[in-house]
């Protein structure tokens, strides 16, 4: 874990070394204080002058300034390490997230990503700081510290080391029991975050049926969990600060009663007040030092489990990647399903498709039809690698869609999802998705095409207008019409429409079927529909059902044959759904 974290410090190293450095500089200083100390009152008690008294406070000042230099120096150096490192491993999160296909998503919750991104990154880059500042000036502090205490003081310092194997056993007792505690909470996080997410994201919903309470009481319950296991792991953590004060006090208590024991009966022979008091700093520094310690330890505790989860991202496959030596150049847009069989998950118990065998000439409109969950959306999400098949294979220009460059595929092949998504910025900016260099003319063409700038020229700011995250301020509709048009400005070999106009109305449905015809004969055009009207006039319709193609024919050889189409078509004609 460490190792691969460990690479996200990238061009911050330097400071990361000069971190310890300059801390180890600081603690250096401040060991030799207490030491002039005791120095300038031996000579006060033996008379020493004015002269000799300033020449100590001249060297004391000094060093007391250059270790406030080290000690802020150091801070500035670790502040920009460790948020460095916190920028670089957000960075590196993301960017494997990017290559992430959507079977590595769907492991992944979205709030988990989120909270992997933030909190986790967040604790990680409290325990780095600690790390390269605390953690090493605590252990130097007490090393010098000892070093200085024994020889000013002889044998007494060693009081102070033999209560350090009873600190590190309780140090360790307490880590033991919090650890576990902390890997339960980041999960019960992720569901915290993800009930805050489905609740937004559904706002409407939720107002619409007036469950607003019934949210509340689900949210407070998942927060109740999550403080409740906190609750539970600060109360464990709340030990360390106790224990480190009994040791202190033990000590001190020790110090104070033998130091003074050996100061009366050697008559200051083998220890004298000035010693024993730079003593007793030492002991002080010894003990804080331990102190600090403790609190790395609670804090690396907390950023164990989240520097797991962060390396679980890093360290995670995408499982579609391209091959050795991809082709780049797609010949046409003919499509080929070649006995394909397709499961969402290795652990799945049945296939989302099975044997599909299906071919389809460049240039052709072919609709898709079916029940809900029969595997339509399964069928095309294969034509563009979003997935890979299980057995069998798919072709796309005669050649298998895994030995094209997966970026050239995907930029031949425009899909509009069945839950497509605009993001915040301009209409303009939205479309520019599809090419970033286009013309406004261009995206005009286009926008005709899809029906959009009917809509887009009654806005104030026409193709300006700014769209909201997610397209709240444009109607189900409009969002839809925009996706296409983003589409079409790929300008692709392969058009893949999922359900995409089930939010417009039949009439305006006609108008885009009727532009994909007469301006994109070469492009081949796949409609995945609900209703039959939007795929009557395709070169043939193939009716899924179960995941297995029942029938491929045209309209009028469906209604003529097959029995799940005449169903569809029947009950959509009777319920007045598709009259034009």
């Amino acid at each position: 874990m460490v190792k691969e974290i460990a690479k996200s410090i990238g061009e911050y190293k330097k400071t990361a070394i000069a971190t310890p450095i300059l801390v180890s500089l600081e603690v250096v200083m401040e060991c030799i204080i207490p030491f002039m100390i005791a120095l300038l009152v031996d000579r006060i008690r033996m008379g020493a002058g004015l002269n000799v008294i300033l020449q100590y406070g001249g060297i004391l000042v000094v060093m007391a300034l250059l270790s406030l230099l080290f000690g802020g120096l150091a801070g500035y150096t670790c502040a920009i390490a460790s948020c460095g490192l916190a920028k670089n491993l957000r960075r590196d999160i993301y960017h494997k997230i990017q290559l992430f296909s959507f079977e590595n998503i769907d492991k992944f919750l979205t709030s988990s990503l989120v909270t992997r991104l933030t909190t986790d990154v967040t604790n990680v880059q409290h325990a780095y700081m600690m790390i390269i500042r605390t953690a090493i000036r605590a252990p130097l502090m007490m090393i010098f510290a000892f070093v200085m205490a024994f020889v000013t003081g002889g044998q007494v310092a060693w009081i102070f080391i033999a209560v350090m194997p009873l600190l590190l056993a309780g140090l360790m007792i307490i880590i033991f029991k919090a650890t576990p505690i902390f890997k339960k909470v980041f999960r019960k996080y992720d569901n915290l975050n993800n009930s805050v997410q489905e609740n937004v994201k559904g706002m409407r919903v939720v107002k619409s049926f007036v469950r607003e309470e019934y949210e509340q009481k689900k949210f407070g319950a998942a927060a109740e969990d999550v403080r409740r296991d906190f609750t539970r792991a600060e109360r464990i953590l709340a030990f360390n600060n106790p224990l480190m004060q009994f040791c202190l006090y033990v000590v001190m208590v020790f110090v104070l009663s033998f130091g003074s024991y050996i100061i009366i009966t050697s008559m200051g022979a083998k220890l004298d007040v000035a010693k024993f008091s730079a003593l007793l700093s030492y002991g002080f520094m010894m003990l804080s030092s331990l102190m600090m310690l403790s609190f790395v330890f609670v804090m690396i505790t907390m950023a164990l489990e989240s520097g797991q989860r962060i390396v679980e991202i890093l360290k995670e496959e995408p499982t579609i990647h391209d091959t050795a030596n991809p082709v780049y150049e797609i010949k046409d847009g003919s499509v080929e399903f070649c006995h394909v069989s397709f499961k969402y998950s290795q652990k799945a118990e049945r296939n989302a498709l099975t044997d599909i065998d299906l071919h389809i000439k460049s240039g052709e409109t072919v609709g898709v039809i079916g029940g809900t969950g029969s595997g339509k959306s399964s069928l095309v999400n294969l034509i563009c690698r979003l997935y890979d098949v299980t057995d069998g294979e798919v072709k796309v220009g005669g050649v298998n869609v895994k030995e094209y460059d997966i970026p050239s595929l995907r930029n031949q092949v425009s899909v509009v999802l069945q839950k497509n998504e605009l993001f915040s910025g301009t209409i303009k900016e939205n479309l520019r998705w599809g090419d970033e260099n286009a013309s406004d003319e261009r995206l005009k063409e286009v926008c005709k095409l899809a029906c959009a700038d009917e809509f887009i020229s009654q806005f104030p700011d026409g193709y300006d207008t700014y769209i909201e995250q997610g397209g709240t301020n444009v109607s189900g509709g409009q969002k839809q019409r925009l996706c296409i048009a983003r589409a079409l400005l790929k300008n692709p070999k392969i058009l893949i429409l999922d359900d995409s106009t089930s939010a417009v109305d039949t009439k305006t449905d006609a108008k885009i079927r009727k532009a994909f015809r007469d301006y994109l004969p070469s492009t081949t055009k796949i409609i995945i529909a609900q209703r039959t009207s939007s795929v009557e006039d395709a070169d043939k319709i193939v009716v899924m059902d179960g995941g297995r193609i029942d029938a491929v024919g045209t309209h009028e050889e469906l209604l003529k044959n097959n029995v799940i189409y005449r169903e569809i078509y029947t009950s959509q004609n009777k319920a007045g759904t598709d009259n034009e």
